[in-house]
């Protein structure tokens, strides 16, 4: 067992754990860790490198993923076979019936950038995931090779309908799911279907998710703008007479934390009976709520003919799963029904398959019961922080859900200046408005919660100097 004695950048421009799992990788890709050689357990690379046990396992886990090295049960972790781009050429024997003769080989390795901004591996088990799709690939693979069904892959809709009538308390069959590529196409889509029932009139929350703003502006759809307050949307602001959509976040709205009121959700309904007009409810992390009971869909509280539920799997599993779904009234789902023919999936259909076995086996729900409580203990842990450091100047709204926060700042930096020195140090800071307070939605779900810590202390420094 080689000695390894990283030497580690105390500026903490990358995490300590990428810092070590960077020097094994490339010790291994080097040769230098030799194929099947066994690593120092957890605690002893602790304890010579003065590093936590915590960090030394985030590291080890990250080369297990990537496939650097392997674990054996009471045993510890081994380096795996892997061929670089090194001056020597690795070979390595090929045998047939007939002759035994060595081919080098030279595996192809693409170049990827390090990531702008901190990550925390511990935050999905892409091990569970693989086996999910590897079984896709062995055991389902003729399917893959004709296109996914334009409303998407009838496997995954079905589990999305258990899953939701279990979780959210909304009843809906497969045939009323529509599957898209993210929240952009399902809104265009949505968009179409209201053209074809001769609805031109949206109001949207204010503020509101830009993208979705932007998507049915383009699309020519009268706009209104509707106040958020602590209860919600403004009920008694929407249009009437008029037969119109109400899109609105009323679990968890992401620029303010607002929670709807049950009162005020049955208002909203009796106001879309009464305009015969619908409601557009983006249930918006709603799995991710981390104090009290849970709260009912919007959708969950009538007979569904009026509200058009929305949801995603891109905060629950990792960012670059563009999967999302809407769950449409019948008469709505009729009419895609009937255009269906005119579009493409364009939502892989290897993820719909794999996210199909991945929650009918269970592990979606498991995952999710982690999720919670460790992004519980980064919120616990960010809330501490920014009290820690006596931050009078900021102040931080807790929505007790989601993955993020939201900050107001005072300070005599613009916006710019707050979020690239947020960016500086690996944290995701989007801004919201620059008005004499400076408010931004800080996402802190993928920062290591041992980093938490010291990570704010050092952005409240920044911002306050």
């Amino acid at each position: 067992m080689k000695a390894i004695m990283p030497v580690l950048d105390e500026s903490r421009k990358k995490p300590y754990y990428i810092q070590v799992y960077e020097y094994i990788k490339n010790g291994i890709l080097r040769g230098d860790i030799g194929e099947n050689e066994r690593l120092p357990s957890l605690r002893s690379l602790a304890k010579s490198t003065g590093l936590s046990i915590t960090t030394i396992e985030q590291c080890y886990n990250q080369l297990l993923v990537e496939g650097y090295i392997y674990s054996k049960a009471q045993s510890g972790y081994y380096v795996n076979r892997v061929f670089s781009h090194s001056s020597k050429t690795r070979t390595v024997p090929y045998e047939n019936t007939d002759t035994r003769r060595n081919e080098s080989r030279q595996d192809d390795q693409l170049s990827f950038p390090e990531p702008a901004l901190r990550y925390d591996p511990g935050c999905f088990d892409f091990n569970k995931w693989k086996k999910s799709m590897n079984k896709v690939l062995t055991e389902y693979s003729s399917s893959l090779f004709f296109e996914s069904e334009p409303q998407g892959e009838t496997a995954l809709r079905n589990e999305i309908s258990k899953y939701l009538y279990m979780s959210r308390g909304v009843s809906c069959r497969p045939d009323q799911i529509i599957i898209g590529a993210g929240t952009q196409q399902i809104t265009n889509q949505l968009a179409t279907i209201l053209r074809k029932m001769n609805i031109e009139h949206v109001s949207l929350e204010k503020p509101c998710y830009t993208p979705v703003r932007n998507i049915f502006r383009d699309r020519g759809f009268a706009i209104t703008p509707v106040d958020v307050s602590e209860n919600g949307l403004a009920i008694e602001k929407l249009p009437a007479n008029i037969r119109s959509a109400a899109y609105v976040s009323p679990s968890n709205h992401i620029f303010t934390g607002a929670v709807m009121p049950v009162g005020r959700r049955y208002e909203m309904l009796n106001w879309a009976v009464e305009n015969e007009s619908y409601i557009i409810e983006d249930d918006y992390d709603s799995e991710l709520r981390y104090f009290g009971k849970p709260i009912p869909a919007l959708r969950s509280l009538e007979d569904g003919q009026r509200v058009i539920y929305l949801g995603s799997f891109s905060s629950t599993l990792f960012a670059a799963v563009k999967i999302s779904y809407m769950v449409l009234p019948e008469d709505m789902a009729d009419i895609f029904s009937s255009m269906a023919s005119d579009y493409s999936q364009t939502c892989s259909k290897l993820e719909q398959l794999t996210l199909a076995l991945f929650m009918a086996s269970g592990n979606y729900q498991t995952h999710l019961k982690k999720l919670r409580k460790l992004y519980s203990q980064k919120l616990s842990a960010v809330i501490e922080a920014f009290s820690a450091k006596n931050a009078d100047f900021i102040h931080i709204r807790n929505t007790s859900s989601g993955i993020n926060v939201l900050l107001s700042i005072r300070s005599d930096k613009n916006a710019l200046q707050l979020k690239e020195a947020a960016e500086n140090l690996g944290i995701r800071l989007v801004p919201i408005s620059d008005d004499g307070e400076k408010s931004f939605i800080f996402y802190y779900n993928q920062l290591p919660l041992s980093d938490i810590p010291s990570l704010l202390g050092e952005l409240i420094l920044r911002w306050r100097s």
